[in-house]
């Protein structure tokens, strides 16, 4: 029986037809290609192209002329798609595959000497490793430029007192300089995080090709030094297989997501009327189709709800890895668009952040108010009478039936008389109310890390240290 030839003439466009006696069917063309979220790689693609011919010249498998000419139409096909006259070919699957064929349109049939020794596989881990390290330093820098907004409100609100909370209660009074930069020394350990998932990106898998590695004497350490890597890959199986790079970035990116969500859950609670600590800016509000009188911090809710994505993307890819086995499989084209849309969440969060940080406008005697209310410096008399020469547990205990009498009396901690406050330790004298003011509690946690002015003018110092770093 004669083998059936291809019923359509685009089967011949395919890089392996020669094997393949129909065309694809046109559901299953359009399931599979990747075109249309892995052109966005292209440029890396060339990159990387234009490094292969060099080392195939070096292996003796091109001539000089040939690896000119490669090049040459290398440069021309970057211009196109740089210009946006490159003519996309659907049926080509992928960017790998389009730019090989135009290289050819354009220079003929020594452009099909490229793919010696290389394999789609080792290419993609190519073009992402080289892509990744871009967005590492391009989201590194947004990070930073976060940071410095951060250090600038910092700066203007070392003195001012605000509540500290937990458990979503009023605690303890801290300055609004120190919680703002709790958030700076988050999006620090975020950037450490994104630099080392950097350093470990780096390294070359090209020359692994489809699975065993290129049966050709490509210097791979030259290689890697045309390309930027600091390494090259040691097992072939794992350069073309393994997705940890982007696993890593998806990872960093959901922590920072995480970060900057609650940044931004803070200010949207601290917008509301109930709280009254700032006010958005016009330019980073929105109103109410129905209400006249809403102003809505849309921009920072979106920003706390785009952490699901960040997450979404991460369980994603690490969810379509989990079950391969080595070495290559299909469905690791589905880390791309988890991938890419990350890169661009992030990008677009760390845009908008800075200048609406930039423009809030605090309420700072309104936090004032707060910070000496409920309570919030009784543990500064528990300390009082520690330094009295209580012990804490007792100092504890004493405290604690001060606040049910206040409670009781309707009173403001402040407002007990000497005699009362005596009433339930002798140990108390005259001077206790001045170590219960806000500002005695403040100026009082003066350690290393602490909320008093003058440690929170040390962690601005450290602050500007550590952003100024690359």
């Amino acid at each position: 029986m004669k083998p059936r030839r291809a019923t359509k003439a685009r089967g011949k466009d395919k890089p392996w037809a020669g094997r393949f006696t129909q065309s694809t069917d046109p559901s299953a063309e359009r399931f599979t290609a990747s075109l249309a979220f892995d052109q966005r790689l292209w440029s890396y693609d060339i990159t990387g192209s234009v490094a292969w011919a060099k080392a195939l010249g070096r292996a003796g498998l091109l001539t000089a002329a040939e690896r000119d000419t490669i090049v040459r139409g290398l440069e021309a096909v970057q211009g196109e798609l740089a210009t946006g006259a490159f003519p996309f070919r659907p049926e080509l699957e992928d960017i790998h595959m389009n730019v090989e064929r135009r290289l050819q349109e354009l220079v003929g049939e020594v452009g099909g000497k490229l793919h010696t020794g290389r394999s789609r596989n080792d290419q993609i881990a190519l073009d992402e490793r080289l892509y990744l390290k871009d967005s590492i330093a391009r989201v590194g820098e947004g990070l930073r430029r976060v940071q410095e907004a951060l250090v600038a409100r910092a700066a203007e609100t070392v003195d001012a007192p605000l509540p500290g909370y937990t458990h979503l209660q009023r605690a303890q009074p801290v300055v609004l300089a120190h919680h703002l930069l709790a958030y700076l020394f988050m999006l620090q350990r975020d950037r450490q995080r994104f630099r080392e998932c950097a350093a470990r990106a780096d390294v070359l898998p090209l020359g692994a090709a489809a699975l065993a590695g290129t049966a050709f004497p490509i210097d791979r350490e030259a290689l890697a030094k045309d390309l930027g890597f600091t390494a090259v890959s040691p097992n072939s199986l794992d350069a073309v297989s393994d997705r940890d790079y982007i696993l890593e970035f998806l990872a960093a990116g959901a922590l920072a997501g995480m970060h900057l969500s609650r940044l931004a859950a803070d200010l949207t609670l601290w917008a509301t009327a109930e709280f009254g600590f700032v006010e958005f800016s016009d330019a980073f509000a929105t109103g109410s189709s129905i209400m006249p009188q809403k102003k809505n911090p849309d921009v920072a809710e979106l920003i706390r709800g785009k952490s699901g994505r960040l997450y979404g993307n991460l369980v994603a890819v690490l969810t379509t890895m989990k079950g391969l086995p080595l070495a290559y499989n299909a469905d690791m084209q589905e880390d791309k668009e988890p991938f890419f849309d990350s890169v661009d969440t992030l990008e677009a969060i760390l845009g908008v952040l800075p200048p609406l940080l930039a423009s809030l406008t605090f309420r700072t005697d309104r936090m004032r108010r707060a910070a000496g209310e409920h309570f919030s410096t009784a543990t500064d008399l528990a300390d009082y009478l520690v330094r009295k020469g209580l012990p804490f547990r007792q100092a504890h205990e004493v405290v604690g039936r001060v606040v049910r009498h206040a409670l009781d009396e309707g009173k403001a901690l402040e407002d007990l008389t000497l005699a009362e406050l005596r009433h339930f330790s002798p140990r108390i004298d005259g001077d206790v109310k001045d170590a219960i003011t806000v500002e005695a509690s403040l100026r009082a946690r003066a350690a290393t890390g602490g909320t008093a002015p003058a440690a929170v003018r040390r962690s601005l110092a450290l602050a500007r240290t550590l952003i100024a770093q690359a």
